[in-house]
């Protein structure tokens, strides 16, 4: 796959359809596919050219096919004018499409056992993801959880490309009574995972994060955040990430992820800067803390 940036596009739809609770829009966009990585998004216009609606929408991309014309497929549920707009096109209708943006998820070198793990219309990008590690010769698990039967995502396309499919519902309308993360652990067990990977509402993400690292097990969440601009000029999605020199720093979800190790993501302290963070009020370095202390301890002596 290509490393080139991400472009916009007039694409032209081809498919509006709807699949149980969600509608899946079909574009011709050969310049976006054929520089999409698995978990990367792409961010439409809606409300057409005179449209007070000015900011984008993100959404991610469910299929891609670079082979056949460049198509991409996106899915969402009508939650507002925007999707509602989204809901009306027809086919040959243009939209103006950016992407692919945002952090794709990193792949395995050596073939492994990955359990995939969604919620509702979050589970969209564990998709194409499961197509490009089975590729890689790794094993495929996935676990799909939604409110109701309506609202599960992809139950044929994930039994068709993974070794087990495991489906839970809130109400018990289909699959296992309960939550993923109710019938991640058997999974888990089950298939020997070696990494779990996982899309969905942040409460779930958060219960996967903490599941995955009882068992030892290395986990790359896509998160959902509010994006409003989605090239990280606004600010919007920010959330706070503990990076690798152990500080915390508030993160674009729309540039620096979606993607993100799940440990590093402090599920706790979203929608707010914690005091530890890096620039926050009163955040102080290693060093000027150790300076500071060393003053303290002067001026008592």
């Amino acid at each position: 796959m290509s490393d080139l940036g991400p472009v916009q596009m007039r694409s032209p739809v081809l498919t509006v359809r709807r699949v149980d609770a969600y509608v899946a829009i079909t574009v011709v966009a050969p310049g976006v596919a054929e520089r999409f990585r698995s978990g990367q998004f792409v961010s439409v216009a809606v409300g057409g050219d005179q449209s007070s609606m000015l900011l984008r929408r993100p959404f991610a991309v469910h299929d891609v096919k670079p082979d056949h014309g460049g198509t991409v497929e996106f899915r969402f549920a009508v939650r507002g004018q925007g999707t509602a707009w989204l809901a009306d096109r027809r086919s040959r209708d243009l939209l103006d499409i950016v992407g692919p943006l945002g952090r794709p998820f990193p792949l395995p070198r050596d073939p492994v056992n990955c359990v995939l793990v969604g919620g509702g219309s979050g589970s969209a990008p564990l998709f194409p993801l499961a197509q490009a590690l089975r590729r890689r010769g790794c094993r495929v698990d996935f676990v799909i959880g939604a409110a109701s039967a309506d609202r599960v995502f992809g139950a044929i396309g994930a039994r068709r490309v993974a070794e087990t499919a495991t489906f839970t519902t809130d109400d018990g309308s289909f699959g296992v009574r309960g939550t993923v993360v109710d019938a991640l652990p058997g999974v888990i067990e089950d298939a020997r995972s070696d990494v779990v990977y996982a899309c969905g509402p942040m409460p779930m993400l958060r219960e996967v994060s903490a599941l995955a690292a009882n068992f030892g097990v290395p986990v790359q969440v896509s998160v959902e955040e509010a994006m409003a601009c989605g090239v990280g000029v606004c600010m919007s999605c920010v959330l706070p990430v503990v990076g690798d020199d152990g500080i915390t720093r508030m993160a674009r979800s729309c540039v620096d992820g979606p993607v993100f190790r799940g440990e590093r993501v402090r599920f706790d302290d979203v929608g707010a800067i914690p005091f530890d963070a890096l620039g926050a009020p009163g955040w102080k370095s290693v060093e000027q803390g150790a300076q500071d202390d060393a003053v303290a301890e002067r001026e008592v002596s």
